[in-house]
This record gives C-alpha cells, structure tokens and sequence, in this order.
C-alpha cells in the first residue's frame, strides 16, 4: 500500500515535527558552537584561534505582512542576535517581488532595507533579488550575522534553577500591528474606530518590535543567564521553548503578562488568544534573583517596561501556569493565532 504523507498547515512547522528532523542533522564542523537546535534563536561559530569572539548567525523571513517589509526583515533578525547577547554587524536579504510588481514598490523596500540597517548601524552586505512567478505577494527572507565576546555569549538554554523569569514590554506587538495593516477595512466595518487602527499600525515602533536596546542594557548591567525572542505561537510557544530548549520547568503567572489595550480589543474581534499571537517586541530573559536589581533600575531609568512573571526550577522541561486554581502544564499552539485572520 502506499504510505499516506501528512498535509501540513500553513505556519510554522510543528516543532515536534521539527525536532524529529533536527536530530538527524549532523553536524560536520567543529567550529559549529551551537546549530539548529528548539528555541535557541541563533547559530554561534568559532572562528578559532587568535580571536576571542564568536560569530552568532540567523536567518527569518517576513510572510504575514508586506507593509514595512523592510523594517520587519532587518529588525526581526537583529532581535535574534541580540537574544544571544550579541551585537548585529551585517545583514543579507533574499527579496522575492510577484510577476507585475512595479519598480516603484521594489524601491521603496530597498529603502525601508536601507534606512532600517542605518538606524540599528548594520551593514547590508548583500542578497538576491527577483520577480518571481507563482506568488502573489512579496516575501523577504533575511540573514543577520553578529559578534559576541564569548564570555558574554547568551542561549536560551542556560537557564538556570532559581532563575526568575522577567518578560520585557508586552504582548502581542507584532500581532496587533499585523492585524491592524492587513484588515484595516475589515475592522472599521467592525466598528473599529480609526484612531485605534493607527496607533496599532504603529506598534512595529512604538512600543516597537525591537528588543536591542533592552538585551543590551540587561547584559551590560548583570549576569543574564537566557534570554528569548517569542514570536510565532506567541508568548506561550516562547516560554515553552524555553523550558525545552534548558531541560528545565517554568512556573509562570499569566495574570502579571502586559496585554496592551489595542492588543485585547483586535484579539477580541478576530476570536484569538493574545498569547498566541506572533510576539516579536518582547523580550524573555533569566536572571537569578541578586542580579534583579540592577536590571531593574536599569530597565526604569531606560523607561523600558518589565515584569517578572515567573521562575525556573529542576525538573521535567516544561511551562505550568500558575493560579489560584492550582498548577496547569500549558501546551503549545500548533500553529500561531494570527493565521485565523487569512
């Protein structure tokens, strides 16, 4: 008989789907520090003797939105070197425009490219660029590659028993501004006021889905044992993935996670679960306890909002919430919220 083949939904593929494939991956080169491994956000290499820094490398494409495509590529891939605690230097970008694109559009993501890799002091070194036939909206694929001293090198697997779990801004920022671009029209016949649908537009800057800034300061000012850059599945995905990815459970206070009130009232009309939702803008990180204080002072003087949500203990890899109801092991989303909307 013929083996039946699974049809994969749309999204990120499932991670036990995935962990399946990854642990036939052989790795052939030494140099390789760290390879493709659940949760951890980047690959870090060993350029050898005589130097004292790894090279940390990452690849993410941008296919929810194409709005602010440029801004999206460069700084969802910066997010993933800083959670190493590295610094981006050079970013790639693979641009994948439909048949009739006009050059006017192709243009003005070059520039948005552009302009992004200046504000964060990256050099856009490189990439392809084509019209190719058979999609029907423009994809970026991009490649950030940063340095990290390797005594400050950051994973989302060391996490430690007795860590406490700080989350920085909130949830969901990417989100509630890929809602708001993509069904602007919808939501207004929703009754939707327009003002809110502005300021959500304007989340990707404000609270911004850049976490750079706040893994600097963390790693500047204490000892940060891990750190996470949750998006797609959201905040519950990232949490567990970083349970996984340290061989550790977290207990986690969901009543202590910021949900922002644009976030809640577009969840609210598409029917999904905010912590579900693509989260890049936050930002997961470890610390034991003594070291709280500094990132904390540190965070209020850089007006960046936190919260400490939860912490790490021994045991199975896993992520309970934690209630008056008692203790619940939560689940990951087979597929992130935000693909309800499509």
């Amino acid at each position: 008989m013929k083996q039946k083949t699974k049809i994969l939904k749309t999204g990120k593929l499932d991670i036990d789907i995935l962990k399946k494939f990854l642990e036939r991956n052989v790795i052939l080169d030494p140099q390789v520090v760290i390879g493709p491994k659940i949760g951890e956000d980047a690959a870090v290499i060993d350029l050898g003797k005589g130097t004292n820094h790894y090279w940390v490398v990452t690849s993410d494409p941008i296919t929810f939105t194409t709005e602010e495509i440029g801004y999206y590529g460069v700084v969802v891939n910066l997010n993933d070197i800083a959670t190493m605690g590295a610094i981006p230097k050079w970013f790639l970008a693979t641009l994948l425009f439909p048949e009739g694109s006009e050059s006017r559009i192709i243009e003005k993501v070059f520039r948005q490219v552009h302009n992004a890799c200046q504000q964060f002091k990256i050099s856009w070194i490189g990439g392809h660029t084509e019209i190719t036939p058979g999609i029907e909206k423009m994809i970026l694929s991009g490649h950030m590659i940063g340095e990290v001293k390797k005594n400050k090198l950051v994973t989302t697997s060391g996490a430690r028993a007795g860590d406490l779990l700080l989350l920085v801004k909130g949830v969901c920022i990417e989100g509630t501004s890929i809602m708001a671009r993509e069904k602007e029209a919808e939501l207004l016949k929703r009754g939707i006021s327009s003002s809110l649908i502005r300021k959500a537009k304007k989340f990707i800057f404000d609270p911004g889905i850049e976490v750079l800034r706040a893994a600097r300061i963390a790693c500047e000012v204490g000892s940060v044992h891990s750190m996470h850059d949750p998006t797609e599945g959201g905040l519950i995905n990232g949490m567990i993935e970083m349970a996984w990815a340290s061989e550790k459970e977290i207990e986690v206070d969901l009543e202590k996670v910021l949900v922002y009130k644009e976030s809640r009232i577009l969840c609210q009309e598409f029917g999904l679960n905010p912590l579900g939702v693509i989260a890049s803008g936050a930002l997961l990180l470890t610390v034991s306890p003594s070291d709280l204080s500094p990132i904390q002072k540190a965070f209020r003087k850089n007006s960046i909002p936190f919260q400490v949500i939860g912490k790490v203990k021994k045991g199975p890899a896993r992520v309970l919430k934690s209630d008056q109801k008692g203790r619940k092991e939560l689940k990951p989303f087979p597929r992130d919220e935000i693909l309800k909307i499509y």
